[in-house]
């Protein structure tokens, strides 16, 4: 799985012109599944993700994580993390994994977040065609990938 992280002071994602998720000061998280993922995929991911140090302490420092801060997350299923260029221009998607492997480790991603966090996680819909709008604070955009752990 791929997630990547922004830092926001606010984010939403729209579908059909409403407005489906919508969180304050957090992370938004683009998620991409690829057809080899599974438990242990998200298991990594969770746990980075609500430990990760990118929110400032009262001195500044990017030394406070999502738990530390209450902050939210708003999730948004996104297969073109997987996109490749190798032949061409035109990008492929044969590495995302097919909507009946993805949606269910999506949906397991933001449940198990949910959990870690002790609230909802909002989300897109999986599948469709989505609006995102965002304020990235800092700017602080990080990639984290679960088969290159660093």
């Amino acid at each position: 799985m791929r997630v990547l992280v922004q830092r926001v002071s606010q984010a939403a994602v729209e579908v059909e012109g409403r407005t489906v998720g919508r969180i304050g000061p957090g992370m938004l998280l683009l998620v991409g599944v690829e057809a080899s993922d599974g438990d242990s995929d998200i298991d990594w991911l969770v746990e980075k993700l609500v430990k990760l140090r990118i929110f400032p302490d009262e001195a500044g420092v990017m030394n406070r994580s999502l738990l530390d801060r209450g902050g939210e997350a708003l999730a948004v299923s996104q297969f073109t993390l997987f996109a490749s260029y190798r032949k061409g221009n035109r990008p492929s998607w044969s590495r995302a994994a097919a909507g009946e492997l993805s949606r269910p480790l999506f949906e397991r991603f933001v449940t198990q977040l949910s959990q870690r966090l002790g609230r909802p996680v909002p989300t897109g819909v999986f599948g469709a065609d989505m609006q995102v709008q965002l304020t990235n604070d800092g700017p602080v955009t990080l990639w984290l990938d679960s088969r290159a752990p660093e």
